[in-house]
């Protein structure tokens, strides 16, 4: 399951790549079961808050006719920003996987952990791509 996780992930992250956003991207699962995803959209929305996490968030909530997601697990690109990992918590994601650190977020969260395989480093490197590309 992992690996099918982490290749949508990947697919989502060059979707965004390649429409000029940010290649982050999220995946929400339910009982081993994907019930959501999405990628950043911020630019091309002008919308600040159309973070991959928001916009799965969202989807998921319709989804299950519910805004709480106690029994959900999100699986990200990037460690959320601050913004995100508060509306992860309200809406009570009960664990939280991420492929890259973020700098301008401090893991202080228990909740949060890491995962380190070759994903990892792929994600890695297609944000730094993206990022020198900007420059």
């Amino acid at each position: 399951m992992n690996d099918d996780i982490a290749n949508k992930l990947y697919k989502l992250a060059l979707k965004a790549y390649k429409h000029n956003e940010v290649p982050v991207s999220a995946v929400i699962v339910k009982n081993n079961k994907i019930i959501s995803y999405a990628y950043n959209k911020r630019k091309n929305t002008n919308n600040p808050i159309a973070h991959a996490e928001i916009i799965a968030i969202i989807k998921a909530c319709k989804k299950l006719k519910d805004w709480r997601l106690s029994d959900c697990e999100m699986y990200v690109t990037l460690l959320p920003c601050h913004m995100c990992l508060e509306v992860i918590k309200e809406v009570r994601i009960s664990k939280l996987y991420y492929y890259c650190d973020n700098i301008k977020t401090i893991n202080s969260n228990l909740f949060c952990n890491k995962i380190e395989n070759d994903y990892s480093k792929l994600f890695s490197e297609l944000l730094t791509t993206f990022f020198k590309k900007l420059r």
